[in-house]
């Protein structure tokens, strides 16, 4: 030992160590699932208003583009129109040039069914029904894809219907027997036929993709307009059956059950009906399609079916609390599920000099 240095050596001093202890980790853990929890409801409730902000952009441009239609034809387009087999058009297809969907409006014969038009890609024929149109699809709708065929993609869905009015839709046997909404099958109507005010009719309202339907009963009496939805049920359907999954999946065919609505039940409002395996769906009914028999007098299609169109087609959305409409005046309102029963029904006829005060 050097000199100087007497006694005991200083022992080494060793340095604390920090760290979480288990419960500590724990108490972190359970503060950031909290504030997670806080907060994933705030994120999803700001993409829902994102997603409703564009789904009323797009009810706006129908809107405009069949304000922009009527100015063209001074005319409006019909709901639904008489083709050789009866597979007419609807007036979505119609307005096609006008939200800038040219290219594929020019793939169409209006004179023919709409299964019969198609434009040829890479040397093979896609049939227009096929398409999808960005305009007719509400990003709310989580099925927002193709229908398929035999062959691949057939059909697309849309999530914005025409007015078609409060129940009956249309009489084969005598056209001149006119529906009360908008829109009706196979008659232009213009804007000087709205008679209770373009602000106070509606034109459009949505309707989800993939619905259950009910059709051709073909009940040849005149049939009174259900007050509840079980009425509509006891109706029942005809030999084509029960729908589970394609309503509202063909924006390229103007039947009701396909392309519009009606005002006979409120938005939202459950119909639920047994399909006939025990399980109940939200379901649509139609009572005989437009012009389902079809048969060629002197080369003209002419409708043999005598059972009249009455629909029950109801809007619905995947937003809470409601739908969007587009107003003949080309505004877009939300409708809440509560809105009074023949205050919606006064909204959707053209002529019934109702006097209205919007919800």
């Amino acid at each position: 030992m050097r000199a100087g240095m007497t006694g005991l050596m200083s022992p080494s001093i060793t340095p604390k160590r920090f760290a979480f202890t288990l419960v500590e980790l724990l108490v972190v853990i359970a503060i950031i699932g909290v504030l997670v929890g806080l907060l994933l409801p705030a994120v999803q409730a700001a993409r829902e208003a994102a997603r409703r902000m564009s789904c009323s952009n797009n009810l706006k441009q129908v809107g405009l583009a069949t304000h922009n239609y009527e100015s063209v034809y001074k005319k409006l387009p019909p709901a639904w129109s008489l083709t050789p087999d009866g597979k007419g058009w609807s007036m979505q297809a119609r307005i096609l040039p006008f939200i800038e969907a040219s290219g594929l409006a020019d793939g169409i014969n209006f004179g023919d069914g709409y299964t019969n038009s198609s434009l040829v890609v890479d040397g093979q024929a896609v049939p227009i029904s096929a398409y999808r149109v960005p305009t007719y699809q509400c990003p709310s709708d989580p099925l927002d894809q193709p229908r398929l065929g035999a062959s691949g993609p057939e059909y697309y869905k849309l999530n914005y219907a025409v007015n078609q009015g409060t129940w009956f839709v249309f009489d084969p046997q005598n056209e001149s027997n006119l529906a009360d909404g908008m829109f009706v099958p196979n008659r232009y109507f213009g804007m000087r036929d709205c008679l209770d005010g373009l602000s106070n009719t509606l034109a459009f309202a949505e309707v989800k993709g993939w619905t259950p339907y009910m059709r051709d009963v073909a009940n040849t009496m005149d049939l009174t307009k259900p007050i509840q939805p079980e009425e509509i049920c006891a109706l029942g359907y005809g030999a084509s059956g029960f729908k589970r999954d394609t309503g509202h999946t063909e924006w390229t065919d103007g039947r009701v059950h396909q392309a519009g609505f009606t005002t006979t039940f409120t938005p939202n409002l459950k119909v639920l009906c047994d399909d006939g395996s025990g399980q109940k769906l939200d379901a649509d009914w139609t009572n005989s399609r437009e012009g389902k028999t079809i048969t060629l007098v002197g080369g003209l299609p002419t409708i043999t079916d005598t059972a009249k169109t009455y629909a029950a087609v109801t809007s619905r959305s995947y937003h809470v609390g409601g739908v969007l409409v587009g107003v003949m005046d080309g505004s877009v309102r939300f409708v809440t599920d509560s809105v009074d029963r023949d205050l919606w029904q006064d909204l959707s006829t053209r002529m019934g000099r109702e006097v209205i005060e919007w919800p």
